[in-house]
């Protein structure tokens, strides 16, 4: 092969190359971007944009959902129209996330097929991907345990749980008390951070009862898993005792004076000790 044939069939080349790059970039796939819950579907809507000065014909979009956990309810792969410059299209998909996906974002492969409306023996496929996010309803639970015995008058702790029963995670949680029937010696407000999903976390507070069964109002401020900010103000009765009524049920004890006696014996003894003492001196 001569030189010259060389040069000519490598410019050739060189065209065919450059120009299917060209064609294949005129295509441009759009998908919005879907939210969907585990074992919950959602709507997926591609849309295919040929946007340069090419026409296509025979366009088809297929999702690959053979490595994700999702799969598709009705056909995973749809029929456009025929494409002129200019033009677009979209296909809708149903997709439902598998029951025990753990929540977080993902990457949904296609492939699109589509021919060469002016040469129709030239048949292209261009892959891609779209995302898609899994996300986490909150399910939050409370409590409130007492520490100690709680009476009116005297000082106590009490804890506020937490317990997080969703998928996700939550993050910079708080717990703020709004003070009633109680005087708190510690700060209202404490920081807890991060839950995990299937865990708890606790806030204890210090306080002197001021009166009996007083409810704990509290404040809770916490993201949730798509990072958006919630407040959730919940009311946790708690039970709070007179003195009177802890001694009769036999939460507290009376005194015992078997310690007084002993004392007084001791002091009897110790003041007889020393009235024998000084009267020997004498």
């Amino acid at each position: 092969m001569t030189n010259k044939k060389i040069i000519t069939t490598g410019i050739l080349t060189l065209i065919y190359i450059v120009s299917f790059l060209a064609f294949a970039s005129a295509v441009v796939v759009d998908a919005d971007y879907a939210t969907v819950y585990p074992g919950q579907d959602g709507k997926v809507s591609i849309k295919v944009d040929n946007n340069e000065n090419f026409d296509i014909e025979s366009v088809s979009l297929a999702l690959d959902l053979s490595n994700v956990p999702f799969s598709s309810i009705g056909s995973s792969e749809k029929t456009l129209d025929d494409l002129d410059e200019g033009d677009d299209d979209s296909a809708t998909y149903t997709l439902i996330a598998s029951t025990d996906i753990v929540p977080g974002d993902y990457e949904i492969p296609y492939i699109l097929k589509y021919v060469d409306a002016v040469n129709k023996s030239l048949t292209y496929e261009k892959e891609g991907s779209f995302g898609i996010r899994v996300s986490a309803k909150t399910d939050l639970d409370f409590s409130v345990e007492i520490d100690g015995n709680a009476i009116v008058g005297e000082q106590g702790s009490f804890s506020v749980e937490i317990i997080n029963r969703g998928l996700g995670e939550i993050k910079s949680v708080s717990v703020q008390l709004i003070p009633s029937g109680y005087e708190l010696l510690s700060k209202n407000k404490v920081f807890i951070g991060t839950i995990n999903a299937d865990d708890s976390d606790s806030a204890s507070f210090d306080v002197i009862y001021k009166s009996i069964n007083p409810t704990i109002s509290a404040k809770i401020d916490y993201k949730d898993f798509d990072n958006k900010d919630q407040t959730k103000t919940v009311n946790l009765p708690i039970k709070v005792y007179t003195r009177e009524q802890a001694l009769n049920l036999g939460i507290i004890q009376k005194p015992s004076y078997t310690f007084y006696k002993i004392i007084g014996l001791l002091i009897l003894i110790f003041i007889g000790y020393k009235i024998i003492k000084r009267r020997r001196r004498k």
